[in-house]
């Protein structure tokens, strides 16, 4: 019997705190042991409460989760590295070895206005938004099998 090496995601955003852990947590949660994921900003700050909050409501705790610096990463070796908005896409580094470059674009939840109830709604519609890219990315993956959509 082989084991299978998961393969090394990292998800960049600006600054780490709502889209791109998220993604971590999804990605995480939902592929089982077939990815080691990992998220960072290339200006990092801290983790939204409402990111947490509307994870939690699908069954995903980030409450742990802390904003890192893209630096943290450098020199270490990625089978994919996704960016989630634009800005982190032109500021990624280069990452040795055979790494494939993802760039997917979602509006960032944290510039959302209005009651807490509506940017409440704005995340929730990204994580959803999220949770699809993944969900096709898994597919396409070699190495795995799927991520379950809900």
């Amino acid at each position: 019997m082989s084991v299978k090496q998961k393969q090394r995601v990292l998800i960049l955003c600006t600054g780490n705190s709502a889209r791109s852990q998220m993604a971590e947590g999804l990605l995480r949660k939902e592929s089982g042991e077939q990815f080691e994921v990992l998220s960072a900003g290339t200006k990092p700050s801290q983790v939204r409460p409402e990111a947490i909050e509307v994870m939690r409501e699908v069954g995903i705790d980030i409450s742990g989760h802390r904003s890192k610096s893209v630096d943290e990463f450098a020199g270490q070796s990625f089978d994919y590295v996704i960016t989630v908005c634009d800005n982190a896409r032109q500021n990624c580094p280069f990452f040795p070895g055979k790494t494939e470059r993802l760039h997917w674009s979602f509006t960032d939840p944290a510039e959302a206005q209005g009651t807490r109830e509506e940017r409440l709604a704005e995340f929730r519609r990204v994580r959803d938004q999220i949770r699809e890219r993944l969900h096709e990315f898994a597919l396409r993956s070699p190495r795995t099998s799927h991520v379950p959509a809900q």
